[in-house]
């Protein structure tokens, strides 16, 4: 099953205004910015897809369960300078050099957007563009939650393909 996409249209709208960092800085909600003494070293929107499996979750009720991302991360011009994967969670610039992290924490972005985010990177593995990145924040969500279609013994196993797009901004510190 896969969840209608973003249109062009959206998607070159989002791209346009995604890129206006200043102004996305003040309506940040603080439980997701950055520490002070970092500065950014990359913005990019992230356009891909988001997996979710029907199955029975911990609580033994049947639901949506996240399996993972796919998304190229692409520059102000729409140039893809990356990917983002997972599990784990894994931003890979095409020089190869990628990094995964830990999350800090979320904020919600309305109702079927998936949360704004802001993880602490590891290191990088491989030289590149991701060797320094201390935080990556995921900002300006579109998209991207659990379906809202039926989930029960008759669909177990059944998968969702949902798309949605996201600012991913790359800080080092200072």
């Amino acid at each position: 099953m896969t969840i209608q996409p973003l249109t062009r249209a959206t998607l070159a709208a989002t791209l346009i205004a995604s890129f206006s960092h200043v102004a996305l800085a003040d309506m940040t909600p603080a439980e997701v910015q950055v520490p002070d003494g970092n500065t950014v070293a990359l913005e990019t929107v992230g356009v891909g897809a988001i997996t979710y499996m029907c199955e029975t979750k911990d609580d033994g009720n049947m639901g949506w369960v996240f399996k993972g991302p796919h998304a190229a991360l692409n520059d102000s011009e729409g140039t893809q300078v990356g990917s983002y994967y997972g599990p784990p969670a894994t931003w890979e610039a095409l020089d190869g050099s990628k990094i995964t992290g830990t999350q800090l924490a979320t904020a919600a972005n309305g109702d079927g957007n998936i949360p704004l985010q802001l993880v602490e990177a590891n290191p990088a593995e491989g030289e590149g563009a991701m060797n320094g990145i201390s935080y990556i924040q995921r900002l300006n969500t579109q998209g991207g939650v659990a379906p809202d279609v039926t989930c029960d013994m008759d669909h177990d196993g059944a998968t969702a393909v949902v798309t949605y797009q996201a600012d991913y901004i790359f800080w080092t510190a200072e």
